[in-house]
């Protein structure tokens, strides 16, 4: 079994900066990627950011130059720096990770920008 804990969402002024960071435990043993979702209310979860276990990694066309996403595998710790923050960057920030064709979810931690 896999858990992923979610921490660091909170408030954060327009043009303020936030890092969330999601750390896996449990039975890691080779994991293909994880990945940063979002869910605003009323809207559809969207993927927000990606990496895999290359190192490669992939954004929303809205983070794109704003937002970063890291790694540490040592703790298997996926990490999203937020500079630049938008009102619309508000949501529920979800941690995936996929090992061997298996998905697993984080619990989510909102993510509040005021203007």
């Amino acid at each position: 079994q896999v858990q992923l804990v979610e921490s660091g969402g909170g408030l954060v002024q327009a043009g303020g900066s936030l890092r969330l960071s999601c750390q896996a435990s449990g039975s890691i043993f080779n994991i293909n990627a994880m990945a940063w979702y979002r869910q605003a209310p009323g809207k559809q979860r969207e993927l927000v950011a990606t990496v895999t276990s290359d190192g490669s990694t992939n954004y929303l066309d809205s983070v794109k130059g704003r937002f970063t996403i890291s790694r540490d595998n040592p703790k298997n710790t996926v990490y999203l720096q937020m500079n630049s923050r938008k009102p619309e960057d508000t949501a529920v920030y979800y941690c995936r990770l996929v090992q061997r064709l298996r998905e697993y979810w984080g619990q989510g931690t909102q993510v509040t920008v005021s203007s």
